[in-house]
């Protein structure tokens, strides 16, 4: 047998004919069609084309963003249920002062800031995190502000610092403690006033 001569033996019964050796001067060569996928990779991009099922209520809560559907009740005094996770609801009457959400939400998921103003004098800090997906449940916190002493141990704890210059915790604070200084919070606080900005000469 010459140098030359190739002699071409099928390496198994595997469903992709294309395996093949091939003997060239002595050397072994595997020919593989690497661009057909393993029976791995096809199950895991099966696995991954299946889409999450959407709810078309929050379908439709997602293309009116940025508006809420409590806007129109910005200002006006009436019941209000505020929804709390792991803790009992907060029932009272009072007012919306101010509501923020982004103005769209390509990823499907989003948040919603309130602040509520009791007829008390209390104020109420509500943060929803909602998903279009049916099976993510959407995520509520919310916090209650009492202005009066006797309310302290509710109040979010301030440092030794703070405590030293006596100054009184407002409820503006606690605002800022509540829902901090992302995007959507500095949105919230245009429409409650200037006094969230810091002032200087």
């Amino acid at each position: 047998m010459s140098d030359d001569t190739r002699t071409i033996e099928p390496v198994n019964s595997s469903p992709r004919p294309k395996d093949v050796t091939v003997i060239v001067r002595g050397e072994a060569v595997r020919d593989q069609d690497s661009k057909l996928p393993s029976n791995d990779s096809q199950a895991k991009d099966n696995g991954k084309s299946s889409p999450k099922k959407v709810s078309d209520a929050k379908v439709k809560m997602q293309s009116r963003l940025p508006t809420l559907d409590d806007d129109s009740d910005v200002g006006m005094q009436k019941d209000q249920v505020v929804t709390r996770d792991g803790k009992a609801d907060l029932a009272f009457v009072g007012t919306l002062l101010a509501s923020a959400a982004p103005a769209s939400a390509p990823r499907g998921k989003w948040q919603e800031y309130r602040v509520y103003g009791t007829s008390g004098g209390k104020h109420v800090f509500s943060k929803i995190s909602r998903s279009v997906y049916a099976e993510d449940q959407d995520a509520h916190q919310a916090e209650v502000f009492d202005p009066s002493p006797s309310s302290m141990p509710s109040q979010l704890l301030r440092g030794a610092r703070d405590l030293v210059h006596s100054e009184p915790l407002t409820w503006k604070n606690a605002a800022t403690d509540f829902f901090g200084y992302d995007p959507l919070a500095k949105t919230l606080y245009r429409k409650l006033g200037d006094e969230f900005e810091e002032h200087i000469s």
